[in-house]
């Protein structure tokens, strides 16, 4: 069983997978080495952001809303995002969207199974594609202030 309190902070991400009720292989949406960060607050809200390691780089004379429609979505494509409230049931976790990159998530609920181990964090869920059941698993570990990485002062 895991508690509010077990998920209080931020998270960094180490991979995720999807496994597919149609085959044995395994994909990996943002890349084999994703970047990515998951934050609970105390006050019930959360929020994921996921991206490929290497992403092309918008021209620095364009404002990126004058940018073709092909890179902008090249760019919007290797991202991913979705805020909301969230509730420790048992041993999952519910996230209740309310904003998102993608404009079918919010007013959905995420359900994950959440998996404890020290430091790291397994968050696994399903969904269904056409008859194909697909299977995440999200490998988080717990982001700690260090002497490169203080805390901000206020």
């Amino acid at each position: 069983m895991i508690s509010k309190k077990d998920l209080l902070g931020t998270w960094q991400l180490e991979s995720w997978t999807i496994g597919y009720s149609d085959r044995d292989d395994l994909s990996y949406p943002y890349g084999e080495d994703p970047q990515g960060l998951l934050v609970y607050a105390e006050d019930g809200w959360m929020s994921a952001s996921i991206a490929r390691k290497e992403r092309a780089l918008f021209p620095d004379d364009v404002n990126y809303r004058k940018l073709p429609d092909a890179a902008k979505g090249e760019a919007f494509s290797s991202y991913f995002h979705y805020a909301g409230r969230y509730r420790v049931q048992e041993a999952d976790v519910i996230h209740y969207v309310t904003q998102s990159l993608n404009p079918n998530f919010p007013g959905s609920e995420q359900l994950r199974h959440a998996e404890l181990d020290g430091q790291t964090l397994v968050l696994s869920g399903k969904d269904k594609v056409g008859e194909v059941i697909r299977f995440h698993s999200l490998v988080w570990h717990r982001s700690a202030p260090t002497e490169d990485n203080p805390p901000l002062e206020a």
